[in-house]
């Protein structure tokens, strides 16, 4: 076995693509320098990210496939499956040996599982255009937090550019430790290490203005007063808003919070 290491980035998996090529590598375990096990045993190669070798890999991915299938194959790098850069790799070895597009062959697995996962992955994307839920800071910053299954904050990030372009706003991934935050210009990747309790009345007083409290509180019994007990189903809600999305929604938060008078 043939281990190749990588440092975790897009550009850097695609330059391990490249020198998988380059050296001729073969019996090849693909994985992340910073998420492989201390047991694997093999011949060991890091594979240091070089942008003008991951851009000659994209670039010959772009002449064999689809826009949509180069596209999959970045959705499944950010679902963060253990393996899935085993399979990325045999996929993009089977493109690159054939004369012929194959990425629409299901009957090779890794074709078929590359499609599976990116459908995963673009299911959890949507979500997120639905369910994040923007909170005004005292300093006029539009703050969400998610913790989604996958690392979908670089699909996100251009559906709220285009939507919120008149204001700043950061999305935090509390469970990754990183963000995406758009300054009136640009959207950067910002890195941040804390924690904000939503569900904390006292938290939610110091951090959010007095008008988004008073919003919130407003949006609850808005809530509240249109949900209709006798017409309540709770297995057909929680398929369309899954419990794990509960816990950054306002108004399904158990009590409201009490906002500061002036």
């Amino acid at each position: 076995m043939n281990i190749v290491t990588y440092d975790g980035s897009w550009q850097g998996f695609l330059t391990a693509v490249f020198e998988i090529y380059e050296y001729k590598i073969t019996d090849v375990n693909c994985c992340n320098m910073h998420t492989a096990h201390a047991s694997l045993f093999g011949k060991i190669h890091h594979a240091h990210t070089n942008v003008v070798k991951a851009d000659r890999v994209l670039t010959s991915l772009q002449k064999k496939l689809s826009a949509t299938a180069v596209q999959n194959i970045y959705k499944n790098f950010l679902s963060e499956i253990s393996g899935v850069e085993n399979v990325m790799v045999r996929f993009i070895q089977y493109v690159l040996a054939n004369p012929q597009k194959v990425e629409n062959n299901f009957s090779n697995s890794d074709v078929l599982k590359i499609h599976q996962v990116s459908k995963k992955v673009h299911r959890e994307k949507h979500r997120m255009d639905a369910f994040i839920r923007f909170q005004r800071t005292k300093d006029d910053l539009y703050f969400a937090m998610v913790k989604p299954d996958f690392d979908v904050l670089p699909l996100i990030a251009p559906h709220f550019e285009k939507r919120y372009a008149d204001q700043r706003w950061l999305i935090y991934d509390e469970h990754r430790k990183y963000g995406i935050y758009y300054d009136l210009q640009n959207v950067n990747e910002v890195s941040i290490n804390f924690s904000i309790d939503v569900q904390n009345a006292a938290t939610v007083a110091a951090i959010y203005s007095e008008e988004e409290i008073l919003y919130q509180t407003l949006w609850q019994q808005y809530f509240s007063s249109v949900n209709i007990k006798a017409r309540k189903n709770t297995k057909l809600h929680i398929q369309h808003m899954p419990r794990r999305y509960w816990k950054f929604l306002p108004e399904k938060q158990p009590h409201v919070p009490k906002y500061a008078s002036k």
